[in-house]
C-alpha cells in the first residue's frame, strides 16, 4: 500500500488548510540569543538607574524574564513591560534608547555565533509541505528574514510576516492577532482552518484572540510550569519539540 504524504502529520493537524510558525525560538535557535541581548542592555540601564523597591533590583532572567515579558513582542513594547515591571514607567525616547541598544547586541552576536533552524521544525515544515499544506513564518522581529536565511530555511515558508512589514502595514503586537491573521490572509485561509505555533505567552494569545483552529503552544523548557503557562494563555496543546506532531 502507498502511503499517503498526510499520514505523517499527527492526526491533529490533519483539519487544518496551513500553518503560521512564530520564528524565534520556534523555528530558529535565536531566542537565546535575543534573552542574552536584551539581559546585557537591560542590566546596562537598571546600573544606571535603580529601580526604587529593592525586590525590583533583581537581574533580568533568561528565562523567566525573557518569556513573560519580551518574546513574542517588538522590541519597543517588550522593553515598555520589562522595564514598567520593574517600576520604571520611562519617555518613549528613554525606552527605545533601551530597546535600540539590545538590538545593535543581538545583530553583533548574529554575526558572531550564526544561527540555526530546530531540525524538528524542519522536519514537520517539511511534512506540511508534501502533504499541501503551505506554511507562514512571522514574527515581530526586524531580523527574522535574516535569521531564517541563516538558518537556511526561509525558502521552506510561502509567505514571511516579519517586524518590517508590520511596521510599514501598521500592525499591533501580540497579543493581539493581527500579524497572524496578515500571515493567514497571504496563504489565502482563514484563520478558523489554520493553526498558530508559538513559544511566547503573548503568542498563544495572539493565536487565541485571532480565532485559529489550533494553537500549539512550544515549551522547550523541561519545566511542567513552562508548558502549564501556555495552556492558561490559550494553547490547546503543548509540545517540547515539533517532531512530536509527526506520527
Amino acid at each position: 500500500m502507498t502511503v499517503q504524504p498526510h499520514q505523517t502529520l499527527a492526526s491533529v493537524l490533519r483539519d487544518v488548510r496551513a500553518v503560521v510558525f512564530d520564528t524565534d525560538g520556534v523555528i530558529t535557535d535565536s531566542a537565546r540569543v535575543h534573552a542574552a541581548a536584551w539581559k546585557t542592555a537591560f542590566e546596562a540601564y537598571l546600573a544606571e538607574h535603580p529601580p526604587p523597591a529593592p525586590e525590583q533590583r533583581r537581574p533580568f532572567d533568561v528565562r523567566d524574564d525573557y518569556l513573560r515579558y519580551v518574546d513574542g513582542r517588538s522590541r519597543f513594547d517588550g522593553a515598555t513591560a520589562f522595564l514598567a515591571a520593574r517600576g520604571l514607567r520611562l519617555p518613549p525616547e528613554t525606552v527605545r534608547a533601551v530597546a535600540e541598544a539590545k538590538d545593535r547586541l543581538f545583530s553583533a552576536r548574529l554575526r558572531e555565533q550564526g544561527m540555526d533552524a530546530y531540525p524538528g521544525t524542519v522536519r514537520l515544515v517539511r511534512a506540511l509541505r508534501r502533504a499541501g499544506i503551505p506554511c507562514a513564518a512571522a514574527s515581530a522581529s526586524r531580523h527574522a528574514r535574516e535569521l531564517l536565511d541563516r538558518a537556511a530555511v526561509l525558502g521552506l515558508f510561502d509567505v514571511l510576516v516579519d517586524g518590517v512589514e508590520a511596521a510599514r502595514l501598521g500592525l499591533p503586537g501580540k497579543p493581539r492577532p493581527d500579524l497572524f491573521l496578515e500571515a493567514a490572509r497571504r496563504l489565502d485561509v482563514p484563520a478558523c482552518r489554520a493553526a498558530v505555533v508559538e513559544d511566547a505567552v503573548a503568542g498563544v494569545e495572539a493565536g487565541r484572540n485571532g480565532g485559529f483552529a489550533l494553537v500549539v503552544g512550544v515549551a522547550r523548557d523541561p519545566a511542567p510550569e513552562a508548558g502549564q503557562r501556555l495552556l492558561r494563555h490559550g494553547a490547546d496543546i503543548v509540545v517540547r519539540d515539533l517532531a512530536e506532531l509527526l506520527a
